[in-house]
């Protein structure tokens, strides 16, 4: 494996120290678990303006309490993640929207290619090259971290050695192990012809540094968002097909595909209206969207595939928009929705409606076409690097 293919990048070069003890903090004012509680709740480029302070502040995000303590309260703060494009610049612009109008931009240019956000995971993001077609990326991009993954095939694409299409692209991350997969699976479509009922997998593990493949008799279809929005819970990924008649499973602990059914009163009413999947808090969750009335399921016990309803929300508000919005972030205290041109979000406990972001007519595409649900985190991607 060439050395480039290893290779792990930070912009913010951290010394490993002596872990910062409790009894010693670094005020004399506040004791130090109030410090470390505040700087918790602090956005990632002010923590680290403030790693200058102090030596214990410097170190700080590096410490792995803090990083949990880091991600444990960023966990009730969900963020969506756009990719704008517009017809005069070919590259796109980032921007981070919250439920309290903040929109801030950032860049993904540390990676040193022109890249497409394709899924994202605890904090994390998997990024793929547009140029150079089968070169994945898993970056942090609040703390620029990022590892260039092995190429999915050293063999170059040609008319005779087609490779299968990158249908669905999910990112795992474990935020106990902080290990993370990759999983790319797709139909081999050799030129002109239709695609095999064949889906060929590949698996990328952090711990070894390689890819698995494996193929499975299957096929299916799915659409944009059906490839977008990938849910990461169980250990397991899990997409949305086309039909929406079933949510499908890879099972990272044995490489196996496997189908979970869709809650009987769905299935009852023949699958009608609009249906997506999104992550709520670490669990499977699916939102309905059937006449004026959204609905919110739950996966409360996964190994029996029993779905609760855990809310239902009137769309009156908002009916002018309710045609061309789609869901694609959910907490237990708001949901996200796009439209063409607006992020709007739903309060679950004061029941308000609020639009907290706009863009105007000169956008190339919708904004729910490439909407991600995000949260800041300190989790590195290096883990299992061996250099």
């Amino acid at each position: 494996m060439s050395p480039a293919q290893n290779k792990t990048r930070s912009s913010y070069s951290v010394t490993p120290r002596e872990p910062m003890s409790s009894s010693e903090p670094p005020s004399g004012v506040l004791p130090c678990d109030v410090i470390l509680l505040i700087l918790a709740r602090l956005p990632v480029k002010s923590l680290f303006r403030f790693k200058t302070v102090c030596r214990s502040w410097y170190r700080l995000t590096s410490e792995k309490h803090f990083i949990m303590l880091y991600s444990v309260t960023s966990l009730h703060k969900p963020i969506v993640l756009l990719e704008v494009m517009e017809p005069a610049n070919p590259i796109p612009s980032f921007l981070s929207v919250d439920r309290f109008d903040a929109a801030s931009c950032f860049s993904l240019n540390f990676l040193e290619d022109r890249v497409k956000v394709r899924a994202s995971c605890n904090g994390l993001l998997c990024c793929s090259s547009i140029p150079n077609r089968g070169v994945f990326y898993v970056c942090n991009p609040m703390t620029k971290e990022f590892r260039l993954l092995p190429r999915t095939r050293e063999r170059p694409f040609s008319r005779f050695h087609p490779d299968y299409e990158e249908t669905l692209v999910g990112l795992s991350f474990d935020t106990c192990s902080w290990k993370f997969n990759v999983a790319v699976a797709g139909f081999c479509r050799p030129f002109g012809r239709r695609p095999y009922e064949e889906l060929v997998c590949m698996v990328f593990d952090s711990e070894t540094n390689s890819w698995t493949r494996f193929v499975s008799s299957f096929y299916d279809e799915f659409t944009h968002m059906n490839r977008n929005q990938v849910v990461f819970s169980n250990n397991s990924l899990h997409w949305l097909t086309h039909s929406c008649s079933y949510v499908l499973v890879l099972d990272l602990r044995s490489n196996v595909w496997r189908k979970i059914s869709l809650p009987e009163e769905i299935v009852a009413v023949g699958f009608c209206g609009r249906i997506y999947l999104l992550e709520l808090e670490g669990s499977v969750s699916l939102i309905q969207i059937l006449g004026v009335w959204l609905y919110i399921w739950a996966l409360k016990d996964y190994d029996r595939e029993h779905w609760v309803l855990i809310d239902r929300v009137h769309l009156r508000c908002i009916l002018g928009f309710a045609a061309s919005a789609f869901p694609v972030c959910l907490s237990s205290d708001v949901v996200f929705l796009a439209t063409q041109r607006k992020i709007l979000t739903y309060g679950r406990k004061n029941k308000v409606w609020k639009e907290v972001f706009s863009v105007g007519d000169n956008v190339a595409y919708p904004l729910w076409f490439s909407a991600h649900p995000f949260r800041s985190t300190l989790f590195p991607c290096d883990q299992g690097v061996q250099f």
